[in-house]
């Protein structure tokens, strides 16, 4: 959980953050999700950790079928302060209700938190 997505994924990709990315050597961002509450946003980073890898695979697979990386083109040709023009996630309003956002003026709020999942996708 972050509430500052291009520096957390910057740090996850360069392996600064110990834990399943670094072990892994995972370095795609295939899914987040962003909340407007704070404990919204730690409810559903538990409820993520706690499923099983099928049922993580189905969430990704829904949103993002070819499993790319959605912050491949954030790191380019600058820093990781630098923010994306358009970026796609699922939101959460107040009430809970999920919804696709696609354009980042629309549904960056000051007080964003943003739940990532990176999942190592097995070779067939």
């Amino acid at each position: 959980m972050t509430n500052d997505l291009q520096r957390r994924v910057f740090q996850h990709k360069q392996h600064e953050i110990d834990g399943f990315t670094k072990e892994y050597d995972v370095d795609r961002l295939v899914h987040w999700e962003t909340f407007y509450d704070v404990r919204n946003a730690i409810d559903r980073e538990k409820q993520l950790k706690g499923w099983r890898r099928e049922k993580k695979i189905g969430l990704i697979e829904k949103s993002n079928p070819q499993w790319k990386d959605l912050s491949r083109e954030w790191y380019e040709s600058r820093g990781p302060s630098t923010r994306p023009a358009k970026a796609a996630g699922l939101a959460q309003d107040d009430s809970g209700q999920s919804f696709l956002q696609k354009d980042e003026s629309k549904c960056r709020p000051r007080s964003e938190v943003v739940t990532l999942l990176f999942l190592r996708r097995k070779r067939h």
